[in-house]
């Protein structure tokens, strides 16, 4: 996949796919989209930036802790990133998702 920079748009196999799996419209997972390559310019996430993101967030949580769980469960090809594909369904699955679908996730 290589480097991407933060102006390159999503690719619109991507964006179909996403507003087909997830509650969101074309213009919020655009959104989502500029912010994560902004973030995470090599389209990427790793462990590592994820704990330095999400301690940034919550100081006094166990970000580490929180990190492998949400790896063991989003990075659906086990390649040890989550891509921008990953991030929003992590993200749709635990913000949106009713009280079944969260007690999933947390359990898987």
């Amino acid at each position: 996949m290589g480097l991407c920079n933060a102006k390159q748009p999503i690719r619109q196999q991507e964006l179909e796919y996403l507003k087909a799996h997830t509650q969101y419209d074309e213009n919020t997972i655009v959104e989502w989209y500029k912010g994560f390559k902004r973030d995470v310019p090599t389209g990427k996430l790793t462990p590592g930036r994820f704990v330095d993101l999400y301690r940034s967030f919550f100081p006094q949580s166990n970000a580490q802790q929180f990190c492998d769980h949400v790896f063991r469960t989003f990075d659906t090809n086990k390649d040890g990133f989550i891509d921008f594909k990953e991030f929003l369904m992590a993200i749709d699955v635990t913000s949106a998702g009713g009280p079944e679908e969260n007690l999933k996730w947390a359990f898987r």
